[in-house]
């Protein structure tokens, strides 16, 4: 279920300066779904309390991180629709990139296809 993130975060914020569209840490580069992915990461999970110290941010902040996260909000489904749409037109999924690991060039009409509105 995707929902729409309406809540008022204590530590959460948009980034104007970044293309996704998902809530950050408050004056931070870090997105929120990075530490949610700490936390889900299914070989090696790491508690609230780990990632918090590792990344020198408030507990809470990490916390509120999850829960935002897990309400499934439809800026982090579109902001990853938008990845897989670029990896795609540059050739990052194809078989052979590991081996040649040079994405194909986009045009800049090409590229404005990706950037949100």
């Amino acid at each position: 279920m995707i929902t729409n993130t309406t809540t008022n975060w204590k530590y959460l914020e948009p980034n104007a300066k970044s293309l996704y569209r998902q809530l950050f840490i408050k004056g931070t580069r870090v997105r929120a779904r990075v530490l949610y992915g700490m936390y889900m990461n299914a070989e090696a999970p790491m508690t609230p309390e780990e990632i918090a110290e590792d990344y020198e941010l408030p507990l809470e902040a990490v916390r509120e991180a999850i829960a935002y996260c897990g309400s499934n909000p439809v800026e982090i489904a579109e902001d990853q629709a938008r990845d897989n749409a670029l990896m795609e037109a540059t050739g990052m999924n194809d078989d052979e990139y590991k081996s040649h690991a040079r994405p194909r060039l986009l045009s800049a009409q090409e590229m404005a296809q990706f950037n949100p509105s």
